[in-house]
């Protein structure tokens, strides 16, 4: 059974940091593309950031570019998202999730359509 667990969310002022952690059991997420995504009230959930199986290859939406860092760390099963600078635009839940997918990670990362699995989510909070 896959299970993929966030944490590390919390409450911040503005330009302040938050690193959000992802566990993963029961799938190999080394051999398959991930994400971050995030919903805030009322809107689409959106992709924030996406890893390549590797680790080498990283993707992020224009709105978090040169402040949120994705990283892996495949021995440990584990995803990160470093966010720093953080705007209240930045107020979302935020969830890790996996795919399949073993190549094209730079085409799909943004579509959540694409993703098999999901955490339950971590709240972040950023106030002015």
């Amino acid at each position: 059974q896959v299970q993929l667990v966030e944490s590390g969310g919390g409450s911040v002022q503005t330009g302040g940091s938050l690193r959000l952690s992802c566990a993963a059991s029961g799938y190999t997420g080394g051999s398959a593309c991930m994400g971050w995504f995030r919903q805030a009230p009322g809107k689409e959930r959106e992709g924030v950031a996406g890893i390549s199986f590797s680790g080498i290859n990283t993707y992020y939406a224009d709105s978090v570019k040169g402040r949120f860092a994705i990283s892996r760390d495949n021995a440990k099963n584990m995803m990160y998202l470093q966010m720093n600078s953080l705007k209240p635009e930045d107020t979302a839940m935020y969830y890790c999730a996996g795919t399949r997918l073993r190549w094209g990670c730079g085409t799909v990362w943004y579509d959540d359509s694409k993703y098999n699995y999901w955490g339950q989510g971590t709240q972040v909070t950023v106030s002015s």
